[in-house]
């Protein structure tokens, strides 16, 4: 057992956090009894919208349904059962959207062990192998709170069109579909002149906070999850979230506010191995998205596995998370949590959820808004309707492009030196890949290598999926990142139907979007561009690995 670990134990419903009080003590003052001082755990578990302040206190207002949403979301059972019955024969169930609206179902399907296809990319090669996967028995699910979301719109016009490719009349191709949105919405409009099946949302809980709310429910049980057993032990931990005592989510918020305001910004997400496969992606997105702004935040860094290297030194926070570990165990591979959190997997989801708005009181910024993620997304319009600006590579190595700073070397290993050990003593490092999630899953193995160079944190993204989670704390928190962009040469382009534009476009658009957006704000952007993506990977591993030689 770490020594960290050692304290008491703040549990509830099969929920355990370990190490908070430690944690809460290294910083300046006592988070944790500032909190209850001010009443904040009952005001939270009330839906008091006034915690943040009066800046924030109207969009707290409508964003605070996720509080008691395992009760809203019971009346969505019935209509679950039913849809399953229907759909029973279409048994290849597709996530098609991004962000929010997809990372909870993808983590309730890999616990559970159901089969659910995450669609959540623009690249080309990755929307064509999902359309020609078992289209005759596929249903795709489209998530978003709006419809204006443009991966949510692409790929749902793709597989419109696919099926009616495929011989299927306009009838036929809407029971294809199922839509999850707000049925006044442009994507709920959208989804009833295709005849789809729309199950409404709840307008008061959207994006990271929506675990579970419909977007992450009704993916996950066409899939076959029962998810009724996700709401009972969120609802078993919701009595607890009142408390100022035996109230883990308190903990867990506490540790958290006090680990940020303390100067331990960086939080080290690793699991410790049973069970809850994927959850730290989610963590990930509702951390990064919820407090990184004002020059503030939560920068989290997953962890592929224990063994990882992760960053070292005073600002960093490493927190373990798993399902029904016994208490206090640290996971193996030599990494010493500070912090760790066990219990169930709906448990899981309201607590963070809980601990992160808590940890946005102590910060001092609005936890559910996302006022910077919007650049990216203007800089990507404006090239789409433009065309993309006019690039030539700083020097070329085998199947790598480089378009390097001023000042960066003209050869690969220096080029990656040059931008690791410029992060100096407080940036970090992030890799965005606009890659095939699958075909080129090796591109996340960069994270390892590049980590192993430096102590300073190394996070890694697939574009553009990123942009709706840790694309806020780019562009909104501390400005110390440092940026490696990696794009790819596509081989056979897709269209979007009845758009300007292709997937192929729209990729290198978002791409090149978020690299302007990072770049006005002055921080340094290293893109490397593989003409040949599986040599391009391959090379890049190994000029990463030298860095350490």
């Amino acid at each position: 057992m770490s020594e960290l670990l050692a304290g008491p134990v703040e549990a509830a419903a099969g929920l355990a956090v370990h190490g908070a009080g430690a944690v809460d003590r290294s910083g300046p003052a006592s988070t944790r009894a500032a909190l209850v001082a001010a009443g904040v755990p009952a005001r939270l578990a009330g839906g008091d919208p006034t915690l943040w302040g009066p800046t924030a206190q109207a969009t707290a207002r409508r964003r605070l349904g996720w509080v008691d949403t395992f009760r809203q979301s019971r009346e969505l059972l019935p209509l679950l059962a039913e849809l399953r019955a229907e759909l029973a024969d279409l048994d290849h169930v597709v996530l098609a959207g991004t962000g929010g609206a997809t990372l909870a179902a993808e983590v309730i399907a890999r616990t559970l062990g159901r089969p659910l296809t995450v669609l959540d990319s623009t690249d080309p090669g990755q929307v064509r192998a999902a359309l020609a996967d078992r289209l005759e028995r596929t249903v795709v699910v489209a998530a978003g709170t709006s419809g204006g979301t443009v991966e949510t719109d692409s790929l749902l016009r793709a597989y419109r069109q696919a099926f009616l490719a495929a011989g299927l009349t306009d009838e036929e191709a809407g029971r294809h579909v199922v839509v999850v949105t707000d049925p006044d919405s442009p994507l709920g409009r959208t989804a009833a002149e295709l005849g789809a099946v729309v199950v409404p949302t709840d307008l008061r809980v959207a994006g990271r906070y929506a675990a579970l709310s419909a977007f992450g429910l009704v993916p996950a049980a066409l899939a076959g999850a029962e998810v009724v057993e996700l709401l009972d032990q969120a609802e078993a931990l919701a009595d607890a979230l009142g408390r100022d005592r035996d109230n883990p989510g308190l903990a867990l918020g506490a540790a958290l506010g006090a680990a940020a305001t303390g100067g331990r910004d960086t939080v080290v997400l690793v699991s410790d191995g049973s069970g809850l496969d994927g959850l730290g992606d989610w963590v990930e997105q509702l951390l990064a998205e919820s407090t990184g702004k004002a020059g503030r935040g939560l920068l989290p860094v997953v962890l592929a596995a224990p063994d990882d290297p992760g960053p070292t030194g005073p600002d960093v926070l490493t927190v373990s998370y798993g399902g029904a570990l016994a208490a206090g165990a640290v996971p193996g591979g030599g990494v010493a949590p500070d912090l760790a959190v066990t219990g169930p997997l709906g448990a899981q989801f309201l607590a963070w959820e809980y601990a992160t708005a808590l940890a946005g009181v102590a910060l001092g910024v609005d936890p559910f808004d996302e006022p910077d993620r919007a650049a990216s997304t203007e800089h990507t319009s404006l090239i789409l309707a433009c065309g993309p600006p006019a690039e030539r590579p700083s020097f070329t190595v085998g199947a790598v492009e480089a378009y390097a700073p001023a000042g960066a070397p003209a050869d690969l290993v220096g080029a990656l030196r040059w931008l690791v050990e410029g992060l100096g003593s407080d940036g970090y490092l992030a890799v965005l890949a606009y890659l095939d999630r699958y075909a080129d899953a090796d591109a996340a193995r960069l994270r390892a290598r590049l980590a192993g160079a430096t102590g300073r944190p190394v996070t890694f993204g697939w574009g553009p999926r990123y942009l709706h989670s840790t694309g806020q704390y780019h562009q909104g928190g501390p400005q110390v990142g440092s940026y490696l962009q990696v794009t790819g040469t596509i081989d056979a382009d897709l269209p979007v139907p009845d758009r300007p534009y292709s997937f192929g476009e729209l990729q290198a658009a978002q791409a090149a979007g978020d690299r302007q957006a990072l770049a006005g704000r002055g921080r340094p952007v290293l893109r490397l561009h593989l003409t040949d993506r599986a040599v391009g990977v391959a090379q890049l591993l190994d000029a990463a690995g030298r860095l350490t030689t």
